[in-house]
């Protein structure tokens, strides 16, 4: 798993303003759709390293008021000190040694499922997000079939078949986000399918647009109790 901040370097950070208003967004719909009075303590999956922009771990960042905030993450987060758990690894790992330390009421997982690698590995971290939540979870994730992927930049080409678009990216010359591993767009037929089967949810997804189209899905789910 790897939580990429891909307007990190100074060449994008134009971009930030709109990812940051993009962001905000989610949080308006977070905030019409959870009981926010309800909740004690936070888990933030795929914490990004990098801090120099507004957008960067925005979501984790609106929670400031929470009594318990945990991380986890692959990268060394140099702002640890916000977190009063960090777990560094994956959450597509067994997390059995640390289930209890990390359950939460609310998980946080944004923009980071679509980096976990292929379907199955995505499912394993999906299976960790619903059963580590005592209440709620929150997933954000880029739309497969918006115009422009936001990581390479390349229009359209991500709406190929994936080997195709995959071999593309490598004649291009981006080798790192032609690998599975690294970057795995979904659409919302993909949530669906790997959202079912769970039967102590109810969730749904909304939409995030941008230029009128479907920018990023955002899921609002909620522990059924029994």
């Amino acid at each position: 798993m790897t939580n990429i901040s891909t307007y990190s370097s100074s060449k994008f950070k134009f971009l930030d303003k709109i990812v940051l208003k993009k962001r905000e967004e989610m949080f308006d719909i977070i905030k019409k759709n959870i009981n926010l009075d309800n909740i004690k303590s936070v888990l933030d999956v795929g914490t990004t390293s990098d801090n120099l922009l507004e957008s960067s771990n925005f979501l984790i960042k609106q929670f400031e008021f929470i009594k318990i905030k945990k991380s986890i993450s692959d990268q060394k987060i140099l702002n640890d000190n916000y977190f009063d758990i960090t777990f560094n690894g994956s959450i597509t790992e067994n997390l059995n040694d640390n289930f209890e330390s990390l359950k939460s009421d609310l998980l946080i997982c944004s923009a980071t499922i679509e980096h976990l690698g292929n379907l199955s590995d995505i499912k394993k971290g999906l299976d960790n997000i619903v059963n580590l939540s005592n209440k709620y979870f929150i997933i954000t994730t880029p739309n497969r079939y918006h115009p422009i992927d936001f990581h390479t930049k390349i229009p359209f080409i991500h709406f190929l078949p994936k080997k195709l678009y995959r071999k593309l990216l490598m004649f291009f010359g981006d080798k790192f986000f032609s690998k599975e591993e690294n970057l795995n767009l979904l659409s919302k037929k993909d949530l669906k399918n790997l959202m079912s089967g769970y039967k102590n949810i109810s969730y749904s997804i909304y939409k995030v647009k941008l230029f009128s189209f479907t920018s990023n899905f955002i899921i609002v789910g909620t522990k059924k109790l029994f």
